[in-house]
């Protein structure tokens, strides 16, 4: 493959996935920036180095697995399918918070006694030829029947629809990708009970031998996992600030400690509220809680004497590197330190 300078960055270029992951780069401070619609490369302003670039979903495992392109975002059931088993990508981020579905089996309503797994295989053996099933992804419908102990089965390869698959009768199931389960429900398919091969959501994914040989990928990578970690961690929090009579701050933080969801991340920050007379023993606090527990923490702190309470949502919370920046490292077996990364020897860890 030739060499190139310029680092790349693959999205999807149509559809749901294609502008959530748009949407989550964002949200994220790492707006993409396109000059015209029909362009099929953008650039994003926060990382002048990085170039983007929209291809098919499928496609972009391809390019990140053969190395023509560094990084990429796009479902866990591709990547799942299209990886290889030579190592060569990385899934360095496995819960974007998108485009969730599960790649399931789906039989016939008509198959009223085959509910489970082990119902179909008992149901294969009293067939009189193969299981035909209609699936776009042969690997892992290949691999979860045979762990399953079903030999008896040929896959068919199908474009389009597969729902329809049974009715017309070129194919007795199908494995697909299942969201609501709506359109199965409308093509009289129903999964099985223990029938989903795959769950999956958006990733964020990479080429290890970039990550290994080019310190300039490895160092977009980890601000990549900077910005994400901060944004999705930040979504589940709120900043809560209010005024709150005492004796001290340490006395106030007592009261604080007390309480169930007053901690903060380390603690709360309260600092004297300055008034145009004496300070009357007022003080400001501000703490950041989990939003799903804001309720909570308001009455708490009003329980404790807290009033005028601002909630404000948060945009990033950064802390100490994300664990996921600490796995990467481990798989390519180096660290940016102004150039390339050291090679592993020999096989990495994901």
């Amino acid at each position: 493959m030739k060499s190139r300078d310029e680092v790349r960055l693959s999205l999807p270029s149509k559809g749901h996935l294609g502008q959530q992951a748009l949407d989550l780069l964002c949200d994220c401070g790492l707006t993409v920036r396109k000059v015209s619609p029909r362009q099929y490369a953008a650039a994003i302003p926060a990382l002048p180095a990085l170039t983007v670039i929209f291809q098919r979903p499928g496609d972009i495992v391809v390019s990140v697995r053969d190395g023509s392109v560094d990084f990429g975002i796009t479902g866990m059931d591709l990547v799942a399918e299209r990886r290889g088993e030579d190592g060569a990508l990385l899934v360095l981020h496995d819960a974007l918070g998108f485009g969730a579905c599960r790649l399931c089996l789906a039989v016939p309503e008509s198959w009223r006694r085959v509910a489970s797994v082990a119902d179909l295989r008992v149901h294969v053996g009293r067939m009189s030829h193969p299981l035909r099933v209609a699936t776009k992804f042969p690997n892992l419908t290949r691999g979860f029947l045979e762990r399953n102990e079903i030999h008896s089965f040929t896959l068919v390869d199908a474009e389009g629809a597969l729902e329809v698959a049974p009715t017309i009768g070129y194919a007795d199931v199908i494995c697909d990708l299942v969201s609501t389960g709506q359109t199965l429900h409308d093509n009289r398919l129903r999964t099985l009970l223990d029938g989903v091969v795959l769950r999956s959501e958006a990733v964020l994914i990479a080429n290890r031998a970039a990550l290994q040989s080019r310190g300039e990928v490895l160092e977009l990578a980890r601000l990549l996992l900077e910005y994400i970690e901060a944004h999705l961690r930040a979504e589940d929090h709120v900043a809560l600030f209010a005024n709150i009579r005492g004796e001290s701050p340490q006395a106030i933080a007592a009261r604080m400690f007390e309480q169930e969801t007053l901690g903060g991340l380390q603690g709360p920050t309260i600092s004297p509220v300055v008034t145009r007379g004496q300070n009357g023993g007022w003080y400001a606090v501000h703490i950041v809680v989990r939003r799903d527990s804001l309720f909570d923490a308001v009455a708490e702190l009003r329980s404790i004497g807290g009033s005028g309470v601002i909630v404000t949502p948060v945009a990033y919370i950064f802390e100490e590197e994300p664990d996921r920046c600490q796995a990467m490292l481990e798989a390519v077996g180096g660290v940016v330190q102004g150039g390339p990364a050291e090679p592993v020897n020999g096989e990495g860890k994901e």
